[in-house]
């Protein structure tokens, strides 16, 4: 039904809605990038969670092997039941945070709202031939990803008090780690495609690089990196209502190993807040993007590939 919306349509428009950010050109060499992301609370420090809604919103800039270059603060708040101060820690975590990305923070819009909300629109630039897109992988491209898995289960368990104290500061250092230094190696490379691991999970993300084109992926669970004790914490009180849509979406698009469990599956589904690159880069150059995102002091793995899809094959086949 939202496709049958009608979007502004101009030669100036490289990519517009379904991926990562938008491109305009605005001259030959020149093209604007822009995004916009707003999240609820995800841990219970309101500072940490304004680090986090920035992180999360510079991810789709970099993404798109893009600079940012400035960014607008979006906040939703209750003032009527949450004190000033609760408002002034959130975003002195974003403005930490930009600051550390060395991205200025030059105005935004506030609302009030009946729980707390924040976010930043974030503008960049990029070659306009030059940008990486989402949907541009090639079959026989290895599946590279730069951040673990997890966080989803991990967050829904703080905000029930089923996490600890050691395994929150872990999410938050995950979720706080920026995705420029990927970035950076993803373009010195030279990569077919990428989009970062957020809200629809890594399965998810991955549907988005393949629908309505001849490409399957296979995936070796046994290599995609996971945040050490959130497979324990899945239960019924830890798959957020993300997660569940993301299963009830693309169950049946996937081939599973009967060796994976079926609560082990749950973390394919997991939606992310602010997690890693996901890229697509052709057999010869994976040595290199390896070393160089090993040099750069990202912990990425190769988790998978893509593949041509043969008739009748699901989407997804998920190895052991």
């Amino acid at each position: 039904m939202l496709r049958s919306l009608p979007f502004s349509v101009s030669e100036d428009v490289l990519l517009g809605c379904g991926d990562d950010a938008s491109v305009v050109r605005v001259t030959d060499d020149y093209a604007i990038v822009q995004t916009i992301d707003y999240i609820s609370p995800v841990v219970n420090d309101p500072y940490e969670f304004g680090r986090v809604a920035a992180a999360n919103a510079l991810s789709d800039i970099y993404a798109m092997g893009a600079t940012p270059s400035f960014a607008q603060n979006l906040v939703g708040f209750p003032v009527n039941t949450l004190p000033i101060g609760y408002l002034v820690e959130i975003l002195r975590g974003g403005a930490d945070m930009m600051k550390t990305a060395g991205v200025p923070i030059v105005g935004g819009h506030t609302y009030e709202d009946h729980a707390p909300k924040y976010g930043l629109t974030v503008t960049g630039s990029v070659h306009p031939d030059r940008f990486v897109a989402t949907r541009t992988g090639e079959a026989d491209d290895v599946l590279i990803l730069t951040k673990p898995l997890g966080i989803g289960v991990i967050t829904t368990a703080i905000d029930r008090g089923l996490a600890s104290a050691e395994l929150e500061r872990r999410v938050i250092e995950v979720m706080t780690t920026l995705n420029d230094r990927a970035a950076q190696a993803m373009v010195s490379v030279g990569v077919h495609a990428c989009t970062d691991v957020s809200g629809f999970g890594l399965l998810g993300h991955l549907y988005e690089m393949v629908k309505d084109r001849n490409l399957s992926v296979e995936l070796d669970y046994s290599a995609i990196p996971v945040i050490a004790g959130a497979r324990h914490l899945i239960c019924e009180e830890t798959l957020s209502t993300g997660t569940r849509n993301n299963m009830l979406l693309l169950h049946d698009k996937v081939d599973w190993n009967e060796r994976i469990s079926e609560s082990d599956r749950w973390v394919l589904y997991d939606a992310q807040t602010s997690g890693g690159l996901l890229l697509s880069v052709s057999e010869d150059k994976k040595s290199r993007l390896m070393q160089t995102l090993a040099d750069m002091g990202c912990d990425a793995a190769a988790i998978g590939r893509l593949r041509h899809r043969q008739t009748g094959d699901k989407q997804f086949i998920v190895g052991s």
